[in-house]
């Protein structure tokens, strides 16, 4: 194969994973870290709190719940992007199994629910909502279970996703995959948050370390396999 031939494969690797998810980390935190500072200290309100105080929340900070709900959303487009590209990166380094069609679904339905959440969060910070109670109420519950349960259980298959070929075809440090392993099983066991709701604990700490993760494998996944390591892998997931 000539070298003219060879380019138009290579090219196929796509984005670097490391800057996409470095983008959409930094994008999200910053959601959390303005709305916070512009509400004068105040966290977005759990669907657990009082009803009395989630409703002041709302009603005192629209800028900040739009500002949210603003950068929130941002983030969800990179992270999209990351899942395509990380399943496409698996594939071209001959991953067969169904790990990279994991990742790219669990990416795409994590991004899709942060998406849903902003959106929601949106919606909230319209002075028109505010009149009634119940829709508030609505509103909030949705944006948890979208952006809170719904987005961290799909992240954790986004990371088992790259994680487990990952693994099997050593195209990552061992125990950088069997912590994306570790990370991924908290993600799915935060489903538990919609019967327990002291379950929530878990969200923010499969939340974080996911993207520290997914930031760590980014700069980390190779975008080639050569020689007798590329039959290697080939051998490992096929």
């Amino acid at each position: 194969m000539t070298a003219a031939e060879r380019t138009p494969r290579q090219a196929q690797s796509g984005p670097p994973l490391g800057i996409l998810a470095v983008v959409f980390t930094v994008l999200f935190l910053a959601g959390i870290a303005i709305s916070t500072i512009m509400a004068g200290g105040e966290t977005f309100p759990s669907p657990f709190g009082s009803q009395a105080g989630i409703l002041a929340y709302f009603h005192d900070h629209p800028d900040a719940v739009r500002v949210s709900g603003f950068l929130q959303f941002a983030a969800s487009v990179p992270m999209a992007i990351y899942a395509a590209t990380a399943s496409a990166r698996l594939h071209n380094l001959g991953v067969r199994a169904p790990g990279a069609t994991i990742a790219l679904v669990g990416g795409a339905l994590a991004a899709t629910m942060l998406a849903l959440s902003a959106l929601f969060s949106w919606v909230l910070s319209r002075p028109e909502v505010l009149t009634g109670a119940a829709v508030v109420r609505a509103l909030q519950d949705l944006a948890f279970a979208t952006g809170g349960t719904g987005h961290v259980v799909f992240l954790g298959l986004l990371v088992a996703g790259i994680a487990v070929p990952g693994l099997l075809a050593d195209l990552l440090p061992r125990p950088l995959a069997l912590a994306g392993l570790a990370v991924a099983v908290v993600a799915e066991l935060s489903t538990l948050t919609l019967l327990v709701p002291g379950a929530a604990v878990s969200l923010p700490i499969a939340r974080f370390a996911s993207l520290a993760w997914l930031v760590t494998a980014g700069f980390l996944l190779p975008r080639t396999r050569a020689g007798k390591n590329a039959s290697r892998t080939k051998d490992a997931v096929a």
